[in-house]
């Protein structure tokens, strides 16, 4: 799950992280009366996950009423367009109205799950402002990193290093850079974050050390033990085909292409998209029907995937083990009846039960229902359906 950044900002302010004074709206009247409570500059801020909002346009800085009704104007009534975002954009539906403050200096300071590792490092950077995978890819000696101790998290020494990194000698400086490393820590832990960033974290012409702008990540798995966050969900900002595929137990990435994949585990799903590409098509989705799939979830499956208009073909790869293939096949067979099939759907079925499944897609004769010996038969037999 992801949070919007004036969420983010408000869980970093109560662990004690200096953060400007904020307000966020809905409508363009709110952005204004927002604007009158705060004195001075203000920098208006589209609410959406994905970056790239300043050269979208989706980030202006005004110094009058009119100027933030103009920008709230437009940042409501357009959808933003992005490189993260693709060709279509994404509505705005809430913005940001924070105090603007003159920077002398940016840094990049952000907590991070090491998989490689197993366990948290924190990295922290003078180069802050910019897409912190440009700097890892043209300057990497300019990230600093310290991995927490697994029960003592963050030491003390490695906090003043953090801080010392970033170049800051002054002790008050020092202090304040300590205090936001920690504080950002403490939220990485508290809520089960799987990131937790602060790109720009700013330094003041007065000495001021503040956070404007964060970025948090936190573990799906973890959400039924944080209240707060589950509230902080916003659906309006998540692929509505996935929403419903969670609400049926059922794992959906949407994708770009136009195959759609039926498969039961992720690493077989992981293999069946590779397998794909490999024979020139692309999958339009990831589907991860699980090990135990009944043929309830199975034809939901089906109905998330052919809801998506991209998809021209559908590979079904399934292994059955507790899910047995005639389960899968009568599955098949009943959504085909149900949803009615208009595209070819290749199917490749192994294991338990495959040659009782075989029988049952035989006489169900639908012609849609393609069978295949392999999955590189029905890799080849999609792509060549599709093309």
């Amino acid at each position: 799950m992801k949070a919007h950044e004036y969420q983010a900002r408000a869980l970093l302010a109560e662990a004690g992280v200096p953060v400007p004074s904020s307000d966020v709206v809905d409508t363009v009247d709110e952005a204004v009366a927002a604007y009158g409570r705060i004195d001075g500059k203000v920098v208006v801020k589209a609410q959406v996950f994905a970056g790239g909002r300043g050269k979208a346009g989706f980030v202006k800085l005004c110094d009058s009423a009119d100027a933030v009704r103009d920008a709230a104007q437009f940042m409501l009534g357009n959808r933003m367009v992005s490189p993260q975002t693709g060709p279509a954009g994404i509505a705005v539906k809430k913005l940001l109205i924070a105090a603007a403050v003159d920077i002398e200096s940016e840094y990049y300071v952000a907590v991070v799950l090491d998989r490689a590792k197993r366990k948290p490092v924190v990295m922290v950077s003078r180069e802050g402002g910019v897409e912190i995978e440009e700097v890892a890819r043209t300057n990497p000696g300019a990230i600093v990193k310290r991995w927490l101790h697994p029960h003592l998290g963050l030491i003390d020494f490695q906090c003043a290093k953090l801080a010392s990194a970033l170049g800051f000698t002054d002790k008050g400086q020092l202090e304040a850079a300590q205090k936001v490393i920690r504080g950002l820590v403490k939220v990485f832990n508290d809520y089960d974050c799987s990131l937790a960033e602060i790109n720009p974290l700013v330094r003041t012409p007065d000495g001021e050390i503040l956070a404007i702008d964060a970025k948090m990540n936190f573990d799906d798995n973890a959400l039924f033990r944080h209240k707060r966050l589950q509230e902080m969900f916003d659906p309006t900002e998540e692929n509505p085909m996935e929403l419903r595929a969670k609400e049926h137990d059922l794992s959906y990435i949407a994708l770009d292409g136009n195959i759609g994949c039926l498969v039961n585990g992720a690493g077989l799903a992981m293999s069946t998209m590779d397998i794909i590409k490999l024979h020139g098509g692309e999958p339009a989705n990831f589907l991860d029907v699980g090990g135990s799939v009944t043929a309830e979830g199975a034809i939901e499956a089906f109905r998330i995937i052919l809801s998506d208009d991209k998809v021209k073909g559908v590979l079904v790869n399934i292994f059955g083990g507790i899910a047995k293939c005639d389960t899968i096949a009568e599955a098949l067979i009943a959504a085909a009846k149900e949803i009615g099939f208009k595209i070819p759907v290749v199917v490749r079925l192994e294991g338990t039960n495959v040659e009782r499944a075989r029988e049952l897609l035989e006489a169900a004769a639908i012609p849609q229902l393609v069978p295949a010996s392999d999955l590189t038969d029905a890799a080849e037999k999609v792509c060549k359906e599709v093309a």
